[in-house]
């Protein structure tokens, strides 16, 4: 296969690459402050994978990007601001959030969007979730978890949130209530790093900084304030900084951004 971004390649490190929700189309986002979008062609015959477009946001170096459900729009977080950009892909109009109502947070990074379309995490600091409205981009809740949050996932029918704290915790968030459900201890975690949900809601997977990532089935999760993880997944001698489930939850990717090459298909 050809490189996706091969007709505009990075001038600094890439923060996001993501498929287009509905269309063959790749999102490739970064500290060159771009976001460009490139049509994938089919891999067989494929010879250019052109570029469709690329939008430049001054003095924005990108932390995360990515699609709206509906695809018609991208979201952008910088490394070092409280505002964020949301780039309308019908109408072509850069649209800055420069500050959301009720957050007082000095730089808003990580976020997550629900599987149903209807809302947007953000990560604040000191342990502080801020639930917003996908439609207005304004706040709706703000949770807290005990300590600092690291990482959040939604299930796959946005009910609920998970939330994996730094001391290696994991708060169970009932989206309508806003209440806390559930929590228990990720076994072993010295700190939390990254958490994925299946698609089909069986399986919970927290990754550490030891490397170790423990995978959970949901009801267990649910249930036991210190369950037992159905497999300790080992391969990773960094931190595991991605866990990813495929569409079908067959395969669990896991990966560390330390080192090179360290992604493991399980």
């Amino acid at each position: 296969c050809l490189p996706a971004n091969q007709e505009r390649f990075a001038n600094g490190k890439l923060a996001t690459v993501q498929f287009h929700p509905s269309a063959q189309v790749v999102m490739a986002a970064g500290r060159d402050r771009s976001v460009s979008l490139f049509q994938v062609e089919n891999f067989v015959d494929g010879i250019k994978n052109p570029r469709i477009q690329s939008i430049y946001l001054e003095s924005f170096p990108i932390y995360k990007a990515c699609f709206s459900v509906d695809g018609e729009q991208v979201i952008a977080t910088g490394t070092h601001h409280k505002m964020f950009f949301v780039y309308d892909m019908m109408s072509g109009s850069i649209i800055p959030i420069q500050k959301v109502r009720g957050v007082e947070e000095r730089f808003l990074r990580d976020f997550e969007v629900s599987p149903d379309g209807s809302f947007m995490l953000l990560t604040g600091t000191s342990g502080y979730l801020h639930l917003l409205s996908m439609k207005t981009k304004e706040l709706i809740s703000t949770m807290k978890v005990n300590g600092r949050c690291t990482a959040s996932a939604f299930t796959p029918d946005s009910s609920k949130i998970y939330s994996y704290s730094k001391e290696g915790e994991v708060f169970i968030w009932d989206v309508r209530s806003r209440k806390c459900l559930h929590k228990f201890e990720d076994e072993g975690s010295l700190e939390g790093k990254c958490i994925a949900v299946s698609k089909n809601n069986q399986y919970v997977a927290c990754g550490s900084s030891s490397g170790v990532v423990n995978l959970y089935t949901t009801d267990v999760c649910l249930k036991e304030n210190h369950p037992k993880p159905v497999k300790a997944i080992m391969n990773l001698v960094t931190s595991a900084t991605c866990v990813t489930f495929n569409p079908t939850t067959e395969i669990l990717a896991v990966a560390s951004r330390e080192t090179d090459e360290a992604v493991k298909l399980v």
